[in-house]
């Protein structure tokens, strides 16, 4: 392979962006030049989303104004609702996340409006609605059922809610939404450059997060929040976990929730989910996992010097809260909407048609025989 080729575009800027970037200087990932974590101890949620999409913080009078926005879209169609009640129960989540937002682009009135104003506009009824999506094909799926949005909570809050029929502690709606905040938003990832280049086709929102969903399904991606569950139950106790971990790294097993492309002295992310984390299992009485993660965590920094992810206490988390583990990497969908769209909106503002090229290594020029002769 020429040395010219970078497979999966890797060091390769395709274009600028102000939304987020991992600052060496500081080590840690920013939004609009905010660290994640300090975000996290001084904010809720939806400061952030205004933040992402707005690119100033917002003051009171402007955060109620995108609170009060967000709640007033909440509430589902029929048509979307019956669409919900006739998916399959066996069906991912994710895939749920997928149809939904689809079928939103098929009932909204500005689906090809891809002017600044409409794509925000567009933006809140999507972030508003998926969640309450999310949370019916829950409940649908455990044969209860749906329950509807409330205007009085906060958006934390409400997805607790709708999902579990009450809004816990606050303790653990802070960990939830720190957890939101930290999964907002990160440059240029799959999905978002999935989003991006579905945009640079001047296609709409509503395609070009449904196109970010089904990449951000992938457990390379979204999707390892949900597999570092499903090693921590295949570990079960953290007497085993030593021994696991340690043949895993024998047989060149990919351990999820470790490494990251852009961090090179681990996730900036990590310390602050940790923190939670361990917040929530305290909260849970059961430590069994922070056992787990801790002896884990220590052996691949110590043998391979790889850190974990964000996704890696994260799942454990969501866990804890009691959320099935499918429904952890659609989680990440409603916060990430706000980032998607974000560099949506950042994509039309300054756009140019995504279309790189290819080095050819196929046959020769052939000619075509007839197919008598073949």
């Amino acid at each position: 392979m020429s040395d010219d080729i970078k497979k999966g575009l890797m060091g390769v800027i395709v274009d600028e962006t102000s939304i987020s970037k991992v600052m060496p200087e500081i080590n840690s990932l920013t939004y609009r030049g905010y660290a994640a974590q300090d975000l996290c101890a001084n904010c809720n949620f939806e400061e952030v989303a205004y933040l992402i999409l707005n690119k100033e913080l917002p003051n009171k009078k402007q955060l109620l104004k995108f609170v009060k926005q967000e709640r007033n879209e909440r509430k589902l169609s029929k048509t979307l609702l019956n669409v919900i009640k006739e998916m399959p129960k066996k069906s991912h989540p994710m895939d749920v996340a997928r149809t939904a937002v689809s079928v939103m682009g098929l009932e909204d009135k500005e689906t090809t409006d891809n002017s600044p104003d409409a794509n925000l506009r567009k933006t809140m009824r999507i972030f508003a609605k998926t969640p309450v999506a999310l949370a019916a094909f829950y409940r649908l799926r455990k044969g209860k059922k749906i329950i509807s949005p409330k205007k009085n909570l906060s958006f934390a809050e409400n997805f607790f809610y709708m999902c579990f029929g009450k809004v816990p502690q606050k303790d653990i709606v802070k960990a939830f939404d720190v957890s939101l905040i930290l999964y907002a938003e990160h440059s240029f990832n799959v999905s978002t450059f999935t989003a991006r280049t579905i945009t640079s086709s001047l296609s709409d929102i509503h395609g070009a997060i449904t196109g970010a969903i089904a990449s951000l399904k992938g457990p390379l991606h979204g999707g390892a929040n949900e597999e570092v569950m499903h090693m921590m139950n295949k570990i079960k106790r953290p007497e085993n976990a030593l021994k696991w971990i340690n043949n895993a790294l024998e047989n060149k097993s990919v351990v999820m929730g470790f490494g990251h492309r852009v961090y090179k002295s681990g996730d900036s992310r990590v310390p602050t989910m940790r923190e939670y984390f361990g917040k929530v299992a305290k909260i849970k009485k059961d430590k069994k996992f922070e056992k787990i993660y801790d002896i884990v965590e220590k052996v691949m920094i110590d043998r391979k010097n790889i850190h974990p992810n964000v996704d890696y206490p994260t799942g454990p988390t969501y866990h804890l809260m009691g959320f099935d583990t499918d429904f952890f990497t659609p989680i990440f969908v409603i916060s990430r909407i706000i980032g998607w769209s974000a560099h949506i909106i950042e994509q039309h503002a300054t756009n140019k048609l995504i279309r790189p090229l290819a080095a050819y290594n196929g046959s020769h020029y052939r000619k075509v025989s007839q197919i008598k002769d073949r």
